[in-house]
């Protein structure tokens, strides 16, 4: 690897220097498990972070003999490593691990899912700590400042200074690390970042004022110092509750793949086994309520299966022998028997993790707007502090401690806390106005993401529809047939069966009832045979409406079938949604997973002249692969599960709040309610809190402007620097307030 994120000891990752790491090695050959010559072993990788980690480890480990797979999971952890003969010893992989600098242990699904938030907790301590010490030190500070008149001498305020020593050294030492270490690891990195400036700003001040201390000068700036980092590591901690939700996406997806199954042995009992140690050819039950563990084929049995994890329709598909089922789809109705046609992680429901984590990882690499301006910030401010200092030293009369002091004064006055409160300020009020709007924002930066969109491409089923069928011919149907029909439909989980129930209401159950999957339900109503299903098995072979919507048919007797029409209604403020966007400069596509005629009702009422249908996960991606090679910046609105992996790799993506848990973990924006209008409002707002930050950008860089000569030429010392930096903040922080200002929340304009 030739990138920083590639390296050893870059920003994020971790150091193959780890002094501890040596006794962490532990043989997991008790956990290799061995099928047809093939070894596999799964890890929980500790200290992988980034896409570089996952290169350096699975290269490193594919170069091992005999390696045949090698797959990392940077969602959970967890490694998967495959190998054939008896060449490779297991400990060889923690070893091999070890000597790139990450740590393995036995893989615990549980443990991984319980992992706490490590890095917040210590944001919070460290914000904690310098809030503490900064309250504590600017009370010394006063008495300092109060008895310059003459009241104070001068050993009673070097002790002072001396105590004020005693709390900021340790508080900043502890407090100071996310800044210390972020700077250390871009340094050897071979760049800087915003850190670098902050750190030497700290260490400097610091410096000095033990300096000034040791000589009993009236000065010392240890408020001005740990007050910087309280007031960044507010920043530094917003920014971070926003960012915290990341490859949440992959972990929902995977908690649908059933971990236990119940295998069919030669013998013909049942015996109860891990997901993970189903091997192809082996022959599973699932009884109805059961996900399928693995990808494979119906060999015995038929019944109605929920698909949506493939298709996002709601609707149930028939399956029977020699139909292919997916991992993670549910058996509806009856009991099945499949053969595994591959390992759990060769899945569909880890193919589609996979696709969940290169679209998050494609998202982190997105480069911010206060990443961006650090970048001209960083070398600027470094030049002119060396050249004051260079200035006051060659040129001035004053001294070393005099180019010194204006130096520090220049990195203090010109620190980039105004610069790093920018963004996260206006984060944070925009999204609690947002929240108040029923709209939850996930990502810290999905708001700048979702400000430069140009493109909405929105799913169809549940997204621009209710995801629900509902009977639209209720009143054409004969007297007393919907409520002879319900008689049936009562006794059935079918989605059809429900939702006729939900028109007809509370009733009796008819007698006899017998449910047969794939084909619909019979029994016995006022001394008539009824059925209630398929055209074909009622009697009649026409569909009158084709493949455009949903139908059931019901026949009591010798009577006639009648047909019962399903739909799933479009959301009424679909169209007004979509001409909102629209008149905003927007371009809007539709990508769906369900059958044309349909897919062309729905873009029809909504106004959508873009459309495809009878797309895979993978389909909808490549689409939006192709839109950003062509400098596309779309935005993804869809709710399946089969929309999980297409909105993780989106420039930005929203998601309704009834969607499936891993469309919502993937999504960078939730929103409540029954319509569309959320997403205009998250549009509007966004693209205001873009413009709030760049006002901030541009205050703060007038502010240094305005800061820098007064600080170079000596008119200013650190205290009034940190002063003036403060006062900065303060008013980001209020500029950051107008995303309020005239809010108007929730209207289609």
């Amino acid at each position: 690897m030739t990138t920083a994120e590639g390296m050893i000891g870059a920003p994020g990752c971790p150091s193959n220097l780890e002094p501890a790491i040596d006794a962490a090695i532990v043989d997991p050959s008790p956990f290799v498990r061995r099928h047809a010559g093939l070894s596999r072993l799964e890890l929980s990788v500790h200290g992988a972070r980034c896409g570089g980690c996952i290169a350096k480890i699975e290269g490193g480990l594919k170069a091992l003999p005999g390696v045949q797979e090698a797959r990392l999971n940077l969602s959970t952890g967890k490694l998967t490593i495959a190998w054939r003969g008896d060449g490779l010893a297991p400990i060889t992989v923690t070893k091999k691990l070890a000597a790139l600098g990450y740590r393995a242990a036995a893989f615990d699904p549980n443990a991984a899912a319980n992992e706490k938030d490590i890095e917040g907790r210590f944001l919070l301590r460290c914000l904690a700590v310098a809030g503490f010490a900064a309250a504590n030190i600017m009370l010394l500070s006063v008495a300092v400042w109060a008895g310059q008149d003459g009241e104070m001498g001068p050993a009673t305020r070097t002790m002072m200074h001396w105590v004020s020593a005693a709390i900021a050294l340790p508080a900043a030492a502890f407090a100071g690390r996310p800044f210390f270490r972020s700077a250390l690891g871009a340094l050897k990195a071979g760049h800087a970042n915003m850190d670098v400036p902050i750190s030497l700003a700290v260490i400097l001040a610091l410096s000095l004022s033990v300096y000034e201390t040791l000589n009993n000068g009236p000065d010392a700036y240890f408020d001005a110092a740990v007050m910087l980092l309280f007031f960044l590591l507010i920043g530094r901690y917003l920014d971070h509750r926003l960012r915290a939700k990341s490859h949440a996406a992959a972990q929902e997806l995977l908690a649908l793949q059933a971990t236990t199954a119940s295998r069919i042995t030669a013998g013909g009992s049942l015996e109860a086994v891990s997901a993970r140690d189903i091997a192809p050819g082996d022959a599973i039950l699932l009884s109805p309520g059961d996900r399928a563990p693995v990808d494979g084929v119906v060999i015995d049995g038929a019944s109605d299966v929920d698909m949506s994890l493939v298709t996002g329709e709601s609707a149930p598909a028939p399956k029977c022998d020699g139909d292919k089922l997916f991992a993670g789809v549910l058996n509806l109705s009856s009991r099945l028997v499949m053969r595994a046609e591959a390992m759990a992680d060769d899945s569909l429901i880890a193919n589609l993790t996979r696709l969940i984590e290169a679209g998050e990882q494609t998202k982190s690499t997105y480069v911010r707007l206060a990443d961006r301006a650090a970048a001209l910030y960083v070398p600027l401010v470094h030049s002119l502090a060396l050249a004051t200092f260079l200035g006051w030293l060659v040129v001035g009369d004053a001294g070393l401690r005099m180019a010194v002091m204006n130096g520090v004064a220049v990195l203090i006055i010109t620190c980039p806390c105004a610069l790093g409160l920018a963004a996260p300020a206006v984060q944070v009020v925009a999204t609690g106005r947002l929240f108040k709007a029923g709209i939850l924002v996930k990502s810290g930066d999905a708001l700048e993401r979702l400000a430069k969109v140009d493109t909405f491409v929105f799913d169809k089923t549940g997204t621009l529809t209710h995801g629900a069928l509902t009977l639209i011919n209720a009143a054409a149907l004969g007297d007393g047939v919907l409520a002879q029909a319900a008689q049936l439909a009562r006794a059935s989980r079918h989605p059809l069966s429900r939702a006729l129930v939900q028109a007809a209401g509370a009733g009796p159950l008819a007698n006899d009832i017998v449910e047969t999957p794939g084909c619909g339900i019979e029994g016995v109503i006022d001394g008539q045979h009824a059925r209630f299903g398929r055209a074909a098995w009622v009697g009649d072979e026409a569909d009158a409406q084709g493949d455009a919507t949903s139908s059931a048919w019901f026949r009591l007797g010798a009577d006639a079938p009648v047909q019962f029409i399903f739909e799933d209604a479009i959301r009424s403020d679909a169209a007004q949604t979509i001409t909102a966007l629209k008149a905003r400069g927007a371009s809007i596509e539709m990508l769906s997973g369900d059958r044309t005629a349909p897919a062309r009702n729905i873009a029809d009422a909504a106004g959508i002249e873009h459309w495809r249908a009878n797309l895979s996960p993978a389909d909808k991606i490549s689409r939006l692969k192709e839109l950003s090679h062509s400098g596309v910046k779309a935005a993804m609105i869809g709710d399946g599960l089969n929309d999980a992996p297409a909105l993780a790799a989106a420039h930005a993506s929203l998601s309704p709040g009834t969607a499936a848990d891993a469309s919502q973990a993937a999504a960078d924006f939730i929103f409540q309610g029954d319509g569309l209008a959320p997403i205009v409002t998250a549009y509007d707002v966004a693209k205001q809190a873009r413009g709030r930050v760049l006002e901030n950008f541009s205050f703060a860089a007038l502010y240094n402007i305005c800061a820098i000569p007064l600080a170079a030429f000596g008119f200013v010392t650190p205290l009034i620097a940190a002063l003036a930096m403060s006062g900065s903040s303060i008013i980001v922080t209020l500029n950051a307030l107008r995303v309020n200002a005239g809010a108007k929340t929730g209207a289609l304009q």
